[in-house]
């Protein structure tokens, strides 16, 4: 399971190093895209291909549908990790996520985020201040 929060730097190249703890999950070869929030979603080749079946599934004739596919999908890429755990972050998914220097990887179960280091301490801080109402609403639907 990929979980915790590292700070890490985007290196001149765009080159990221991965936490040595996500390294083995993570595998040899990654899928990099856009995620949800102005953030990069990044998984491995195996949790990569269940969503994608699961997307592959979705009715065509809907255009929300569409629309997601096209964002989700069309920005994705291939990346492979190299022998000492960096990644290479492609200009226009840095461009997307608004990526400076320093950036945090978030491990969220199945993926790791990847933020901008300012956005991630804003976005924590406002979501810190709704985890009761959150808490809530997971426990309306079963979840805790």
């Amino acid at each position: 399971m990929l979980i915790g929060e590292y700070r890490h730097t985007l290196d001149p190249k765009k080159r990221l190093s991965l936490p040595s703890k996500w390294r083995k999950e993570l595998g040899s070869t990654v899928i990099v895209t856009r995620g949800l929030d102005n953030c990069l979603f990044v998984y491995p080749q195996a949790e990569w291909e269940k969503i994608t079946d699961k997307i592959g599934q979705l009715p065509l004739g809907s255009a929300d549908t569409r629309s997601f596919n096209r964002f989700f999908l069309s920005g994705a890429v291939e990346v492979e990790v190299d022998s000492v755990g960096r990644i290479l972050v492609p200009d226009f998914l840095k461009d997307f996520a608004k990526l400076e220097s320093k950036v945090v990887l978030a491990g969220i179960h199945d993926r790791v985020e990847i933020w901008d280091d300012n956005r991630w301490t804003e976005y924590v801080a406002r979501i810190e201040m709704q985890a009761d109402s959150l808490a809530e609403k997971l426990s309306d639907i079963g979840v805790l």
